[in-house]
């Protein structure tokens, strides 16, 4: 997902079905919430895994990080592409917490009551960060700093903003939107935006 060319990876149209490119970068908020400065920020990684843990801002920003560059599809039918990001990969998280062998879902919790569910395999092998820095520079409040994550095999709504933890679980339990009928998966090449 990253060239700058029409074809994406496996083949398949870089640009997905119903999805219109936009330059700007769209703020899209569920309510407005009180969100952490990272004073008081910490990011919480817990469920079935063997080393539990809650990382304030400086143990956080001491792990390693790296640039990702991608492409980002929301389920408003916008698609940003080549977005330039700077986190830490949730492969250096999971390699933290070790979550058990039966724990396929994460549960992504966010300030103001919002998660999203996913399932693990999507957010490992490099697929995803938790995001500090937007092209270059720290993430803003209004685009879910001071961390949020980035998942972008699926739609934006599933890369929870002002991210608070990760659960870690053999379940799969429904995130804000999926409860209030938005697709559990939310695959864009797919087109699953609705139940």
């Amino acid at each position: 997902m990253t060239s700058s060319d029409d074809e994406g990876t496996g083949g398949r149209p870089r640009l997905p079905p119903g999805q219109v490119v936009t330059r700007k970068f769209p703020v899209m908020t569920a309510g407005t919430p009180r969100t952490a400065g990272k004073d008081e920020w910490t990011l919480t990684l817990d469920g079935h895994v063997t080393n539990p843990v809650t990382l304030d801002w400086a143990a956080f920003s001491s792990l390693p990080t790296r640039e990702f560059v991608t492409d980002l599809h929301c389920v408003t039918k916008w698609s940003k592409l080549d977005t330039v990001w700077r986190g830490v990969d949730i492969d250096v998280l999971v390699e933290l917490a070790r979550p058990d062998s039966q724990s396929a879902y994460v549960l992504a919790k966010a300030d103001g009551d919002y998660s999203a569910n996913l399932r693990l395999v999507d957010l490992t092998g490099g697929q995803a960060i938790v995001a500090t820095h937007f092209d270059g520079q720290p993430l803003s409040p209004e685009h879910g700093g001071p961390a949020r994550l980035v998942a972008p095999r699926l739609y934006f709504w599933k890369s929870a903003k002002w991210l608070r933890g990760l659960h870690f679980s053999p379940f799969d339990y429904k995130g804000y939107w999926e409860r209030l009928g938005y697709h559990n998966y939310g695959d864009p090449w797919k087109e699953q935006r609705y139940r």
